[in-house]
């Protein structure tokens, strides 16, 4: 509690008025949401912008607890260029000298790793709402004592988006469309590395052949040779998974050299609504896994979505509906408990049932998101004419047909 000097005439009255005047100035401090994210890319700017969308409509129904929501935001750099060191830097500042109450953050899953045991240390609760690698969550079940602060609201790990990219490809591109042979690309990143080879074992196990599995540099400028490596093994498909790497180099690449292969999978970039229109159209019928469009995965997922683009004149990416989900999740679990007190906040966050713009979250033993029907899940979305998007998986939530790019004859 902060201490204050007051002119020694109140000092009577303030004394016979302390009892009465501590809880009430205590009631009066806001709590505290810590950002860590990279501010510099939408996926950042996203997550900040929902949080304080979340917060201006708390704050609006009076708070939590009689007590107002304030926001304080940390960059955690570019994972690709600086690592996690500035993730690290902005979790102590938030938690030592902002002395936030809850983090909500998180988009690499590299940089979340190397904050963690700082998250730990200083006793926060972290809910993360960008970061996919099952190691993060692995941490609560090896050490929950330790690792007991940390949850996941979004989105879900990668070897559930490995189990749903699977099924896209037995359902989808076998099932539906029979084809036999596909390659998988995927850039060298902590979040990818399990990926590759679990979903090169399960098309294999599904009957398909995957002449090529590789990695390539996040760094990487120049994807020709790859191009010609899936292009020379008579794949049909080519499945990418890539968030850090050149995204927008990628596809005009694929485009220009009219390389006759059909792409798709998981391009975090890609996610973004304008991402057609920035590659001047070269993204078409690219497939990217997505968590949330204009659509009713909920009930509440098109006036979310609306009201984001009407405030923030933009649609958002993946990570939008987690943070705003979080910061609910979060109000919500501190009204139960009836305080901000960390150990009473974790026992009902760890009750959590709340309908978000993305799906139903409840966490699992691990604090992990679960997946399944209802839940939080992955869409397969397609860039179509015009830069409109059609889901084209799973096969319940299709809203188009899926096509081929322009030089290939269609489906």
């Amino acid at each position: 509690m902060r201490h204050f000097v007051f002119p020694s005439i109140a000092v009577a009255a303030l004394v016979l008025a302390a009892g009465s005047a501590e809880p009430a100035m205590a009631q009066a401090q806001p709590i505290r949401i810590g950002v860590n994210t990279a501010i510099q890319v939408q996926v950042g700017r996203d997550a900040i912008d929902s949080v304080k969308m979340a917060i201006d409509e708390i704050n609006a129904q009076g708070g939590v607890l009689g007590r107002k929501l304030e926001m304080i935001v940390a960059d955690e750099g570019e994972a690709a260029t600086e690592g996690p060191k500035v993730g690290i830097a902005a979790v102590n500042k938030l938690t030592s000298e902002d002395h936030v109450d809850v983090l909500i953050g998180g988009y690499d899953s590299g940089v979340t790793l190397g904050e963690l045991p700082h998250i730990s240390r200083a006793k926060t609760i972290f809910l993360g709402i960008g970061s996919a690698s099952p190691a993060i969550t692995q941490k609560v079940k090896d050490d929950y004592e330790h690792y007991k602060y940390i949850f996941r609201v979004h989105p879900i790990n990668s070897a559930l988006q490995s189990k749903a990219l699977l099924s896209f490809i037995t359902g989808k591109l076998k099932g539906d469309l029979g084809y036999k042979k596909i390659s998988i690309i995927g850039e060298n990143a902590k979040w990818v590395q399990d990926m590759v080879p679990a979903i090169k074992k399960g098309a294999n196990d599904a009957g398909l052949e995957v002449p090529v599995a590789e990695f390539f540099d996040v760094q990487t400028a120049d994807f020709s040779p790859l191009f010609a490596k899936v292009k020379d093994s008579g794949s049909q498909y080519l499945i990418v998974i890539i968030s850090h790497g050149a995204s927008d180099v990628f596809v005009k690449q694929w485009y220009d050299a009219k390389v006759p292969v059909p792409i798709g999978g998981i391009d975090v970039k890609s996610m973004d609504a304008n991402f057609f229109d920035r590659v001047g159209g070269k993204s078409i019928a690219e497939v990217s896994a997505n968590f949330v469009v204009r659509a009713p995965i909920t009930p509440t997922t098109v006036a979310w979505w609306d009201k984001f683009v009407s405030v923030n004149k933009r649609p958002p990416v993946y990570t939008a509906p987690g943070a705003y989900a979080a910061t609910y999740i979060y109000a919500e679990a501190v009204k139960r408990a009836g305080s901000t007190e960390t150990e009473a906040v974790i026992k009902e966050l760890e009750k959590t049932d709340f309908v978000g713009p993305a799906g139903r979250v409840q966490f699992d033993p691990n604090h992990d998101v679960k997946d399944g029907p209802g839940f939080v899940n992955t869409l397969f979305v397609q860039w179509q004419a015009n830069g409109q998007r059609s889901v084209v998986w799973p096969k319940e939530l299709e809203t188009g047909k899926m096509i081929n790019p322009p030089w290939l004859a269609q489906n």
